[in-house]
């Protein structure tokens, strides 16, 4: 999996490019949806910024709603074994503060 994917995602998600966020990684988990653990965790964070474009677009419960997908495949950081292991910690840790940051 390329780590530009990954990459583009966080900036995405900082500059509040929220659905140029999940494209960034549709790109990537799209065509290999059904391989494994690993996939669903991105699939994960595709929904998270998903929710944060309905958050910005005034539509809280839909945005609630996508969040707890993301909640659902969270716990698969515990359990896969990637290259990409560290960036994926990272990448959960910043959503965490953008979903508190836009609770205040």
């Amino acid at each position: 999996m390329p780590i530009k994917h990954l990459n583009e995602f966080v900036k995405c998600l900082d500059e509040q490019r929220y659905f140029d966020a999940h494209e960034a990684l549709e790109e990537i988990w799209f065509p290999r949806r059904f391989e494994d653990d690993e996939m669903k965790l991105l699939k994960g964070f595709i929904n998270a910024a998903v929710s944060f474009e309905l958050q910005k677009r005034s539509r809280a419960d839909a945005s609630d709603r996508v969040w707890k997908n993301y909640l659902k495949y969270r716990p698969l950081l515990d359990k896969i074994d990637s290259p990409y292991l560290d960036r994926y910690h990272f990448i959960a840790k910043h959503l965490k503060s953008i979903k508190t940051l836009s609770h205040q």
